[in-house]
């Protein structure tokens, strides 16, 4: 029979032995070992990916998953870093190459990547002050300071997000629920959507985000509820169609609750006129909902600042750290200028965030959000303002814009290109069409060229579709992307469009 010691010593070995991957101190050493694994992994990514993408496709690289069985565990870090290699790292897109010209993904700064480590490692929750402490005033400091630069008063406040999507759903969600209580007498968080629901109306650009129609799905609005408003030949809201479209609206019988104004469309970078979409809203009693998630850069700019005048009338807005902030992914924000619109969607758990909570001054994020467990994404902007400030930001912005307006240039003089617009940010649609023969579908030339830079990986551009047309289209988001950058990949994309037009 065992001795009490003895036994003792076997717990204290079976203890150790399933311990000995947890972050603890006992196993610091072992901590080091795999961040310093993980370093090298990523200082291999950066030397070695010289151009935007391998090429590599689905096809090619499916094929090495087939017979990966987790059963089988590998011996140590080096042998999974070499493993991912393999797998991911040499195959991701390199958001960082300047030859990235595709879609809203900026390259981050260091101080954000240094925070990550410290939000991974801590693992901090930010639902509640008894998850979180310090890390919820780290938060509600940065959402007041976002508030600020918008021209919010001291009744705004907010909530980080997963992204833009999360941020216009919580806006939509507001406002849906804000216009039952307020003119209907309906409490939509206790008794559900009213009969008159199904007549609610919400008016944006049909050049907006694709979430605001998902958004409405799945509020049980119905795609029905969005109605598009045409836009001017700068691809930005027609204010005048937008107040006749209200009025037809109200004539059918239907309910207008909300307007939705894009700072910064996906295609064209087109900024509405939003001081005046915030007068027809505050005219017919609507919920003005900002979507600013690649336009919000310009409130690190002075230069430039003026292009999203009277933002600070909305009722919400979304903000994208991660588009135009320079930030890792995730980090976002959802921000309201009274934070009283927030009691329409809170909720009190005993066993979470009770309600005396809030009666004894504990501040709980989760009060104010649609998630219950959050990382902590916010430490991300607060390294990154504390050791670069705005304005080093806004110096980035500034010369992201000047660029593009470089590249605008450029395509004008060049009559190989049709370019479609000039952006209020960095984002520009154009196509290849220098074709000899009329009987070339510019469509297809196009639809090959893009194919042809992803195959290649050396300059990486986006397609989208104006008119039913196919175009190109350079998000220009890193201030390392020179005019000589685009000309090279302009001369890229004139030799796939040569090659279509010989092989065809």
């Amino acid at each position: 029979m065992k001795s009490l010691a003895q036994s003792e010593a076997s717990l204290q070995q079976a203890s150790a032995f399933y311990c000995e991957q947890l972050f603890c101190e006992e196993n610091a050493k072992e901590y080091q070992i795999a961040m310093e694994r993980a370093r090298d992994a990523v200082l291999e990514f950066l030397e070695e990916n010289n151009k935007p993408f391998s090429g590599c496709t689905p096809d090619a690289l499916r094929p090495q998953f087939a017979n990966l069985d987790f059963q089988n565990v590998l011996p140590d870090y080096k042998a999974a870093f070499k493993e991912i290699k393999t797998l991911y790292t040499q195959h991701a897109i390199a958001f960082h190459h300047p030859g990235y010209l595709a879609h809203l993904n900026c390259p981050v700064v260091i101080p954000a990547l240094a925070a990550e480590m410290l939000i991974s490692a801590i693992n901090s929750s930010l639902d509640t002050w008894d998850q979180s402490a310090g890390g919820t005033l780290i938060e509600q400091k940065l959402i007041q300071w976002t508030a600020t630069e918008i021209g919010f008063g001291t009744k705004s406040d907010g909530v980080f997000t997963s992204g833009g999507s999360q941020s216009n759903l919580m806006g939509l969600l507001l406002a849906r629920d804000h216009y039952a209580a307020q003119f209907l007498g309906h409490t939509i968080k206790k008794d559900g959507l009213p009969i008159e629901a199904k007549r609610f109306r919400i008016f944006v650009s049909e050049m907006a985000h694709f979430s605001i129609q998902k958004s409405a799905s799945l509020l049980g609005l119905g795609e029905q509820s969005v109605v598009k408003i045409k836009t001017d030949r700068s691809y930005k809201m027609n204010a005048v169609l937008l107040e006749d479209a209200i009025k037809r609206e109200k004539e059918l019988g239907n309910i207008p609750i909300a307007i939705v104004a894009t700072a910064g469309t996906t295609d064209f970078g087109s900024i509405d006129p939003i001081p005046e979409i915030a007068v027809l809203a505050s005219r017919h009693q609507l919920w003005l909902h900002v979507d600013a998630a690649y336009g919000c850069g310009l409130l690190l700019t002075g230069t430039y600042r003026h292009r999203i005048a009277g933002i600070e009338k909305a009722n919400s807005v979304t903000v994208d750290y991660h588009k135009s902030f320079f930030q890792p992914v995730s980090s976002s924000v959802f921000l309201v200028n009274d934070r009283r619109y927030f009691g329409l969607i809170t909720h009190y758990a005993d066993y979470l965030n009770p309600k005396d909570h809030e009666e004894d001054g504990i501040p709980n994020q989760v009060n104010k959000s649609i998630q219950t467990t959050r990382r902590f994404d916010a430490l991300k902007l607060w390294f990154t303002l504390r050791l670069m400030g705005k304005k080093g930001l806004g110096n980035y912005i500034d010369r992201i814009i000047e660029t593009t307006r470089e590249v605008v240039t450029v395509l004008e003089n060049d009559p190989h290109f049709e370019l479609l617009n000039h952006s209020d940010i960095s984002a520009l649609v154009f196509r290849y069409s220098a074709c000899p023969f009329q009987s070339f579908d510019l469509d297809n030339v196009n639809r090959y060229i893009k194919a042809q830079l992803y195959k290649n990986g050396q300059a990486l551009v986006a397609g989208t579709k104006v008119n039913g047309q196919f175009y190109l289209k350079f998000t220009i988001l890193n201030p390392r992307t020179t005019i000589t950058t685009i000309q090279d990949t302009l001369t890229l994309i004139k030799q796939h469009g040569k090659e279509y037009i010989d092989l065809n």
